[in-house]
């Protein structure tokens, strides 16, 4: 799509493509930002169309950004240019962010944090756009650096409430995927019609009818290709290639008469993505060239322009130039501009271009190569690293090096998520002499990768056969391999007997400990039951130097949990918050918001744990990955909400490595379905969730099936779960684990101390759910007694503890006891947390507990127009009027900020 002239905004055709560029706008100028991405063919109009979102908004302001195949493993390169324009209102962000950019743009030394450069990204955009709306343009963004990409793709979710839209370009084919979240448009051809007015009107040549008609079926639409083919001899006879490739052939047909000099300085121009002149005329100069006549009859070609910048007319034009080149041309160019290069201020580019000007092995270029991948992991360029290693493997005349290297490389790449790389670099040394260390490397690798991909066992028997190769060369490495297999099993391999697997070999391989550890205590638990390994459970829990869940806080959650300890798994909740709020981690960060939900659950403080929830869904959006589904199972659950449980249960199904969260989808399953009175659900799920006797999952269903299997009158699978519930909470020792086997023992037996003595139990602790289910199970022993005086207070108790705790399945259960008793109901009123959307919740506890708008902003990773727009609902809703009234309200108890 091209200017028909010189006049801005007139187009030809694209009535479609217009309406929904100025709708975006329209909606950018009324506060509600938002994006959308073009795809398409190359050539075939999506750079003029965002020419035409710049002409058509003459009231905002606009920036841009431009990836480049060059540049794209070059972290934050694209982000740098988007912001640049934007770099005076640096000085206004709050000082980690204003420092984070400058860690990410190479102005400061540091490692970058990507959730603060995103956040300080949307602060230079929301500063830009409160005088005027701003348009963000993002050609070629295919080719954008992955950690440049992470970032827009964040501010995307994050502009709805600003004056701001993002427009994308982006070739089909190329990184589809990325762009798959955001709303898009396909542009297809021109018309036949608008395509003969473009002919007609911009033709470099007079056509007569035939050859026009001609032209207009070899472009396919292309607008491009119509301008393009004309100069390549009238059209292109009719082949098999795309369009695209058409087109770099008319390119091609402009280089042709061209002086060697001339054809020389393109190519150095089409090598260097900055389209800095200086970089180049430095690179000319090295070469020899006269640059005056060169220039000159480089710029009749009318493929580049060389100004203030250099740019070419399209990047199929840079393209083609280089691919016209010879491999001695290219190796030539690059070497200018390595040597022009300045290798204090841009090392890594200068060694880049060195490597792609050797003509074969150079261990000292290989040697550079290494040093940049140091320089940017330290900068969290992760995929530039890898990158650089890979090349550093490919330019290795060392053996032993280049063993090393492409270990590292591999290492590199499955940090970056290219785990097809990793694949083909670990294949390459299949006929290499490698050392047992070495094989054990290799076999981590491929079991790390094998876990990302699948939903069997393969993951955890290779890391099982590392850590078997790593026993008698590096014992406490090993160690920690059997453990990470264990891990992997239980995400991955439940039911499978992988598990047992795994701890059968650490058994007979692992070396032995200084004192016991997890490890002893886990191959305990298999292999001689709860009895003997819960006091190592605990011993290694607590730890005699450092807890476990400072190593390993994802098993040191299953093991409080297991080991019915609410205490410790709150402490654990909050120890990973606060360290993952400290370190910048999102992964621990997220981990701990989802133990504080699930604690949350526990102890009936549903508002808590969908602040949790909202805080964890931000952190996993702002990354772009799935929301953790557990807690949020446990939450719906326990609501007894069955549409949400199904929604986020099919979630969890679809989602990769998800063997694990199908088994814990069961579990949760038999909790909702006790509470909503399905029975024979309940047993069912909660039998496929203890079939195959999970250790850190088996014992906190075993209440479940007791409670489903008496009601659907299985006596026997109630009487053998009571066994095993029973070996386990008195193995334990905690109050709460005795208080839940005491009322699923009354339900067994029938035997009314029991139920009298859990009440009293669970009456020391704060899982106020379980005292109310307590109640509720009492209340409904006696009124089968027929005590019906007796039977209304515990119903009345635990319909009250149970819709406090919203257990509101639970609680519908208490009330229609009670209505059985004769007794009135009243209705309940409702909570704030009903009446507002996650989120809304999360920013009315944060603002109730003295946390400002930008402080708000920055926990939720949203703009603080966002958190102003969230409290103006929350007032709405709730009929408040100031920040006050929210921090009196007596159902939003405050939580402690530093949680």
């Amino acid at each position: 799509m091209l200017p028909l002239s010189s006049r801005p905004g007139l187009f030809i055709g694209r009535l479609d493509e217009k309406r929904h560029i100025d709708e975006l706008t329209g909606r950018a100028v009324s506060g509600r930002g938002g994006a959308l991405a073009l795809r398409g063919e190359a050539g075939i109009g999506k750079s003029a169309l965002l020419t035409y979102a710049a002409h058509a908004t003459p009231a905002f302001r606009t920036i841009r950004a431009t990836g480049s195949e060059f540049e794209r493993h070059l972290p934050y390169s694209g982000l740098h240019q988007l912001c640049v324009p934007l770099l005076r209102h640096l000085a206004d962000l709050p000082r980690r962010h204003h420092d984070a950019l400058r860690v990410a743009f190479g102005l400061a030394e540091g490692t970058p944090d990507s959730f603060q450069i995103g956040l300080a990204a949307l602060g230079l955009l929301t500063a830009a756009a409160q005088d005027r709306p701003l348009l963000c343009l993002i050609d070629d963004a295919q080719w954008l650096d992955s950690a440049s990409l992470q970032v827009m793709l964040f501010l995307v979710r994050r502009v709805t409430t600003d004056p701001i839209a993002m427009l994308f370009a982006a070739r089909s084919g190329h990184g589809a995927n990325e762009f798959d979240e955001l709303p898009g448009l396909v542009i297809r051809g021109l018309n036949d019609e608008d395509a003969k007015i473009l002919l007609t009107t911009r033709s470099p040549l007079p056509l007569d009818d035939q050859v026009r008609d001609r032209l207009i079926a070899e472009a396919q639409g292309s607008p491009l290709a119509l301008l393009e083919l004309p100069r390549a001899g009238g059209f292109v006879p009719p082949d098999v290639s795309s369009v695209p490739t058409r087109i770099e052939h008319g390119f091609h047909t402009r280089l042709t008469g061209l002086t060697a000099e001339a054809r020389l300085l393109l190519t150095v121009a089409a090598a260097d993505p900055t389209g800095d002149p200086g970089l180049l005329w430095t690179a000319a100069h090295h070469l020899g060239l006269d640059l005056t006549p060169t220039c000159a009859e480089a710029a009749a070609t009318g493929l580049a322009e060389f100004g203030l910048r250099i740019r070419f007319c399209h990047p199929l034009a840079r393209s083609a130039v280089y691919r016209a080149a010879s491999g001695d041309e290219r190796r030539t160019a690059h070497g200018a501009l390595a040597e022009a290069t300045d290798p204090t201020v841009a090392p890594d580019r200068r060694a880049w271009h060195r490597a792609q000007a050797g003509a074969g092995p150079d261990e000292d270029i290989a040697a550079e190569l290494e040093r940049c991948a140091s320089r940017a992991r330290a900068r969290g360029g992760v995929a530039a690293e890898a990158a650089f290693l890979e090349r550093s493997v490919a330019l290795s005349l060392d053996p032993e090096r280049r063993i090393e290297r492409t270990l590292a490389a591999a290492e590199a790449h499955f940090d970056a998520g290219t785990t097809d790389v990793v694949e083909e670099l670990l294949a390459t040394l299949e006929t290499a002499t490698l050392d047992d260390y070495r094989r054990a490397r290799v076999d981590l690798l491929r079991g790390r990768t094998a876990f990302t991909r699948q939903r069997d066992d393969i993951g955890p028997t290779l890391m099982t056969r590392a850590a078997q190769r790593l026993s008698a060369l590096r014992p406490e490495q090993a160690r920690d391999s059997f453990l990470d297999a264990v891990e992997m099993s239980l995400v991955v391999g439940r039911g499978s007997g992988v598990i047992h697997k795994a701890v059968a070999a650490a058994q007979s391989a692992a070396p032995a400990s200084h004192s016991p550890d997890l490890l002893d205590a886990l191959i305990e638990l298999v292999t001689n039951g709860y009895p003997t390994a819960a006091p190592l459970l605990h011993r290694t829990l607590h730890g005699e130097n450092k807890p476990l869940w400072v190593r390993r806080p994802a098993l040191a959650s299953m093991i409080a949990i297991e080991l019915w300890d609410p205490e410790t798994h709150t402490t654990i909740a909050d120890w990973l918050v606060k360290d993952g709020r400290e370190s910048g981690s999102p992964l621990l960060l997220r981990l701990g918001l989802a133990q504080t939900a699930i604690g949350a659950v526990m102890i009936g403080d549903i508002g808590q744990a969908i602040a949790a929830t909202a805080e964890e869904a931000a952190i996993a959006d702002a990354a772009g990955v799935p929301p953790l589904a557990h807690h949020r199972l446990h939450l719906a659950a326990q609501r007894g909400r069955r549409e949400e449980f199904r929604e986020v249960a099919q979630q969890a199904e679809n989602a990769p490595r998800s063997a694990g969260q199908v088994t814990n989808l069961h579990a949760t399953a038999a909790t909702l379905n006790n509470g909503l009175a399905d029975y024979p659900a309940a047993l069912a799920a909660a039998r496929r969730a203890t079939e195959h006797d999970d250790i850190f999952l088996t014992g906190s269903v075993l209440p479940e099936l007791i409670e489903a299997a008496v009601a659907c009158d299985d006596h026997a699978a109630a009487t053998e779960a009571l066994t095993s519930l029973t070996e386990r909470t008195q193995a334990g020792g905690t109050t709460v684990g005795r208080g839940i086997a005491a009322y699923s023992r009354g339900l067994v037996t029938g035997v009314e101390h029991h139920f009298l003595e859990a009440i009293e139990l669970l009456a020391e602790g704060r899982l106020v759910p379980y005292l109310g289910r307590a109640h509720l199970l009492y209340g409904q022993w006696l009124r089968r007694e027929r005590r019906r005086r007796d039977c209304r207070q515990h119903l009345h108790t635990a319909h009250e503890l149970l819709s406090k705790a919203g257990s509101e399945g639970f609680a519908q259960r208490a009330a229609i006891e009670l209505r059985a008793t004769g007794e009135k109901v009243r209705p309940r009123s409702s909570r704030p947390y009903e009446k507002l959307t996650m989120q809304e919740v999360a920013v009315a506890r944060l603002v109730a507990s003295g946390a400002t708008s930008n402080e708000v902003a920055n926990q939720l990773f949203i703009s603080k127009r966002t958190v102003d727009a969230h409290l103006r609902n929350i007032f709405r809703k709730l009929g408040l009027t100031s920040r006050r009234q929210l921090k009196d309200h007596p159902d939003l108890p405050v939580h402690d900020r530093s949680e």
